[in-house]
């Protein structure tokens, strides 16, 4: 069990070997939050690529076995007439899982999942977490398989699915536990892009090198606004929006960016944005000039 990385620029590729089967487990929760703990440190780091190293699986879904104690194991806790003793430090439950995966939508980094093969179970859960999802156009399934189990998702599925495809077309597709096609992911938007399947990672990587350019704390900032306040009613939301912009807004970051905007303007005779060529470069490079001189 390993995470094969590979620096790209500001992107990291990190490739998962988890196993002939290429299950999701403890082992692999953990690796993963030390990748976290890597890029959320690093200023330079502002994207992540997950692909994997089976030829076609992306992850099949969670080690059963896990799922299986896991819940065993918290209904003896429950249980018990003492307090049990704390569990070790590598032991990944339900809340640490979640914690893991609510991290990446709050932190100033771009996740892209690179779905070269079929993702089920806590292996769609992830996909869903990351930020944006490229998949092959063939042999390439995604989905929620739980209830064939008797059981239902347990790593966010039952809540990602529907912020990203509406209500009616996430709870259709949980009860059926039919996977998705590549086609009717995307055209449901489970999915951001379908190419060949030997251009997924070369897609999702140009992807990351794009957004990747974008100011690290405005990543993190509108991932947050758009993750946690999006689901709350709008005054709320709006509570959170702001908290975030004005964190930015008096940056040293925003406030040279905005004042050389204002001299720019000065400069060139009309908004900056508005100037022909400006936008687009402001977009290729993720951000307006420092100056306009």
């Amino acid at each position: 069990m390993r995470l094969e990385i590979e620096a790209h620029g500001n992107t990291l590729h990190a490739r998962i070997h988890a196993g002939s089967r290429q299950e999701f487990g403890a082992e692999l929760a953990l690796l993963i939050e030390e990748l976290l703990d890597r890029v959320e440190q690093d200023p330079d780091i502002r994207a992540v690529v997950f692909s994997s190293a089976h030829a076609g699986r992306f992850i099949s879904h969670a080690d059963v076995k896990w799922l299986q104690e896991g819940g065993v194991q918290y209904l003896a806790r429950q249980q018990a007439t003492t307090p049990p003793p704390a569990p070790p430090s590598d032991y990944v439950g339900l809340d640490r899982l979640h914690g893991l995966l609510l991290r990446m939508n709050s932190i100033g980094v771009v996740f892209i999942a690179a779905l070269e093969g079929h993702a089920l179970g806590l292996g769609a859960e992830f996909a869903w977490a990351c930020d944006l999802r490229v998949m092959a156009s063939e042999h390439a399934f995604i989905g929620q398989p739980e209830v064939l189990l008797g059981i239902m998702p347990g790593g966010g599925g039952s809540q990602r699915l529907p912020r990203l495809v509406g209500t009616h077309k996430a709870l259709v597709a949980i009860l059926d536990g039919r996977p998705l096609t590549s086609a009717q992911a995307l055209e449901i938007g489970a999915v951001d892009a379908v190419v060949p399947k030997a251009d997924v990672v070369t897609k999702a990587l140009a992807l990351a090198d794009h957004l990747g350019r974008r100011h690290k704390p405005s990543i993190g900032a509108i991932k947050r606004a758009v993750y946690f306040g999006s689901s709350l009613p709008l005054q709320d939301g709006i509570k959170l929006e702001a908290k975030e912009f004005l964190t930015l807004d008096v940056s040293p970051e925003g406030q040279q960016r905005m004042l050389a905007y204002q001299a720019g303007t000065a400069l060139l005779g009309d908004l900056p944005l508005y100037v022909a060529g400006q936008y687009e470069t402001a977009l290729e490079e993720g951000r307006t000039p420092k100056s306009y001189d």
